[in-house]
């Protein structure tokens, strides 16, 4: 099977192995950011769109490498839109850096900041990465 063009759409199988996300999470996701709108065919088959999918990478680069919170990624997304996260979506932590000069002029306990050196996020990373893999192991044995 040749690979497709990067301007078809995908399903959310290919979107989930893409991403290593459960497809369970970007259903959820799609409850918490209107933004992600895949097209929905027969037997509500879910088509993401290319920019689908570079927002979905932009959201889970905020969530899982800067330590955003879910109201933290929809709160850059209401200051900044999507279109700032489809342009920087390999360079999210330009969002940290701005949220990090607001905070000091906003509540506190609104946004998460973790403190994590980049040693200890990519053994992180490494470890969900190893979970992801052996979930997928375990599934295939059933």
């Amino acid at each position: 099977m040749s690979p497709k063009s990067p301007e078809a759409f995908r399903t959310i199988s290919e979107v989930s192995k893409d991403l290593s996300l459960p497809q369970h999470v970007l259903r959820f996701w799609e409850t918490k950011f209107a933004q992600i709108k895949p097209i929905k065919r027969g037997g509500g088959r879910r088509y993401y769109r290319p920019e689908d999918v570079k927002l979905l990478k932009g959201i889970k680069s905020l969530l899982y490498n800067d330590g955003y919170t879910i109201r933290g990624v929809q709160k850059v997304i209401k200051q900044n839109g999507t279109k700032n996260i489809l342009l920087n979506e390999n360079q999210n932590n330009n969002f940290t850096e701005i949220e990090n000069d607001n905070m000091s002029h906003n509540n506190h306990s609104e946004v998460s900041n973790h403190n994590l050196s980049e040693t200890k996020r990519k053994k992180l990373m490494n470890v969900m990465n190893d979970l992801v893999m052996l979930k997928k192991k375990l599934e295939q044995d059933k």
